[in-house]
């Protein structure tokens, strides 16, 4: 079965970086699109990243030059670099196979407070 298990979120402070990864399982990553989503508190779930078997991104307004999502099928293990992180950005933060079928992950908080 399929398993997308989400690592490196925590609390860091406003203008600090961090790499969240997410470990693929139980499929090929490299025939697979990707993805990462975040929810906060009251809002509605969003992307915020997104990577295709050919290699294409995409980033939604909120987070484009400032987060890169990126794969390394060797290691079946999709990231999502963030810097200059934001109060705003504070949410749990989701991996997402989004084909050949959906699949996600249990998700990793990320807090950004002084």
């Amino acid at each position: 079965q399929v398993q997308l298990v989400e690592s490196g979120g925590g609390l860091v402070q406003p203008g600090e970086s961090l790499r969240l990864s997410c470990a693929a399982s139980g499929m090929i990553l490299r025939i697979a699109d990707m993805g990462w989503y975040r929810q906060a508190p009251g809002k509605q779930r969003e992307l915020v990243a997104g990577i295709t078997s050919g290699n294409s991104s995409k980033y939604a307004d909120s987070v484009k030059g400032r987060f890169t999502i990126s794969r390394d099928n060797a290691k079946s293990t999709v990231y999502l670099q963030m810097n200059s992180l934001k109060p705003e950005d504070t949410a749990v933060y989701y991996c997402k196979r989004e084909r050949p079928l959906v699949s996600w992950g249990q998700g990793t908080q990320v807090t950004v407070s002084s």
